[in-house]
């Protein structure tokens, strides 16, 4: 059952006084209804065909309570446990952080049984005791663009990634569901080389979980891949339906080599949609907006400048500022009436979470909270959204708008995001988010040619 709460205008205003709030009359949306109810409405909404484009803009490794713990409404922790018991305070500290472990065996060290008090035996920077490191939440000022987005739009604070994994195995789970290989294994973690995929050293290989829970370390394929599911890809090109993967340049100094999941896919990374459809560098949406050529749907990857990754190398964090630069021109454009965007963090990324995994399956997961923010001119302003919601849940609800039927992986057990929008309500206005940084700013951004993604 979906819980939607709106927030009170005064609550919102204590948060930021610069942020607007809606008035509204505190209904809930949409009620509760059964899932061939559900079904019907959703079909009626798509053949209204208010959304026309759904746009999926994917930053780095961050839990729900380290982005959002003190946000009105919402359940989040000022507190966590460590594995002795020990209640400590969660510190408020920078965006820009140091890095945690979070691999999957990082993530059974943290979920302990479901007790979430193992994240002070983790380690940072690789190999030191991360201690109460992991237990911080970022200074509310230093993301007030996410903030402001979850003021006017739709906050969903039991969003689940799909595995207790990193930023690999995220990416695939973002455009196939899953990572099942077969009907006993599927992939976990990282591949054995900094490449993700077909372009890498041929002696890469892959990590496994099996259905009976078994790792199996460097046991996997090589990272060009072909599910037997098939990815959002086929079942898109079946329908005539245009997509586009913005991501950085796939260059083997910068994160295109790491975060872009069709380049494992043997299809596209060796076909000619890698010419067509992956479009690099990633500012290339902001092109596209204003030219009036976005795709009906639209991953956005960023550089690791602009990813909210807590590598502290560069000491820098524009990801708040990037976010509100593509939501900016998207709600500036033609595009605002007919675009639903959603905006989330691929794990964890080793920060202390309170909450448990909804369950646990045969893929190891489902993983750790992670934020997600439902930007669109037919959500109900001002909510937070307490529904479980898992990265299939963004996937599904794209097969819906676009009537794709499914591929069949965690898209078929997930529950749409479809439950936040009334696509026959009057569509909000557009309000600008104040940013740090231009339009221009990123268009000019040189790449950074940072170290490559740890986990």
């Amino acid at each position: 059952m979906a819980f939607l709460r709106r927030l009170p205008c005064a609550l919102v205003a204590a948060a930021f006084a610069f942020a607007a709030c809606s008035n509204g009359t505190g209904t809930v949306w949409p009620p509760a209804r059964s899932n061939a109810a559900s079904t019907a409405a959703d079909n009626g909404h798509r053949k209204a065909a208010r959304i026309k484009h759904v746009v999926l803009i994917v930053q780095e490794n961050r839990s729900f309570d380290n982005l959002f713990a003190t946000f009105p409404g919402a359940d989040g922790a000022t507190h966590g446990t460590l594995h002795t018991g020990q209640i400590v305070p969660l510190q408020k500290r920078p965006l820009v952080a140091r890095d945690i472990d979070h691999n999957y065996s990082a993530y059974l060290t943290d979920y302990d049984a479901g007790k979430m008090d193992g994240f002070d035996l983790s380690h940072i920077d690789g190999n030191n005791p991360a201690g109460k490191y992991p237990y911080q939440y970022v200074d509310p000022t230093q993301i007030q663009p996410y903030w402001i987005l979850a003021q006017q739009y739709v906050l969903a604070d039991h969003t689940f990634q799909t595995q207790g994994s990193g930023s690999f195995t995220a990416h695939q789970d973002l455009i196939a569901g899953g990572t099942a290989i077969n009907a006993t294994e599927s992939l976990i973690d990282d591949p054995s080389s900094p490449s993700w995929g077909c372009n890498a050293p041929p002696s890469t290989t892959t990590s496994l979980i099996t259905t009976a829970g078994q790792y199996l370390f460097g046991q996997g394929p090589f990272p060009c891949l072909t599910y037997p599911s098939g990815t959002m890809r086929d079942l898109m090109d079946a329908r005539g339906v245009s997509w586009k993967y913005y991501a950085p340049a796939y260059t083997k100094r910068t994160v295109g080599v790491l975060w872009n999941a069709f380049a494992a896919i043997d299809a596209v990374r060796n076909g000619p949609e890698w010419a067509t459809n992956i479009s690099t560098p990633q500012t290339n949406i902001l092109s596209d907006v204003s030219s009036g050529n976005l795709p009906m749907v639209s991953w956005v990857i960023p550089d690791s400048h602009d990813s909210d990754h807590p590598w502290s190398s560069h000491g820098v964090d524009d990801g708040p500022a990037w976010v509100a630069t593509v939501v900016n021109a998207i709600g500036s454009s033609k595009y605002w009436d007919s675009t639903a965007i959603v905006i989330l963090w691929d794990d964890w990324g080793g920060f202390y979470d309170h909450e448990p995994p909804a369950f646990l399956d045969d893929a190891g997961g489902l993983g750790f909270r992670v934020p997600m923010l439902v930007v669109s001119p037919y959500v109900s302003a001002g909510t937070v959204a307490h529904t479980q919601y898992e990265f299939g849940s963004m996937l599904k609800f794209v097969e819906q708008s676009f009537n794709l039927g499914s591929l069949g992986t965690t898209d078929a057990r997930a529950t749409s995001i479809g439950n936040l929008f009334n696509l026959t309500q009057t569509p909000i206005p557009f309000v600008p988010i104040p940013s740090e940084r231009s339009r221009a700013y990123f268009l000019h951004q040189p790449a950074d040619d940072e170290p490559i993604d740890s986990e």
